[in-house]
């Protein structure tokens, strides 16, 4: 794209072609899967039921630890939260003076 006359004419002598002059090499194209098998329903539950197998579960003790924390976790969270915006609510009030 030319800004001006000299610019045209350098393009003319020179030519259009601008960039690189080997161009880059063409990417290497990866080769198509063949089509896995489908599975029929009772072979498809019945690999479910192997990976499930396969899992480590918790145990109840693991699983009550866990909850208890949770829910530990959650009234920490809206203890704090319920501070700050009684905080911020103060600190609003005083700046607009309601």
């Amino acid at each position: 794209m030319a800004s001006n006359e000299a610019t045209k004419k350098v393009d003319l002598v020179r030519g259009a072609a601008r960039g690189p002059a080997n161009p880059p090499p063409a990417r290497p194209v990866t080769p198509a899967r063949a089509p896995q098998k489908r599975a029929t329903p009772g072979e498809f539950f019945a690999q479910v039921r192997d990976e499930a197998r396969k899992v480590t579960w918790p145990s109840r003790r693991e699983t009550t630890i866990t909850t208890i924390m949770v829910f530990v976790m959650v009234v920490a969270a809206s203890l704090f939260f319920t501070v700050v915006d009684q905080a911020l609510r103060f600190v609003v009030g005083l700046i607009l003076g309601l």
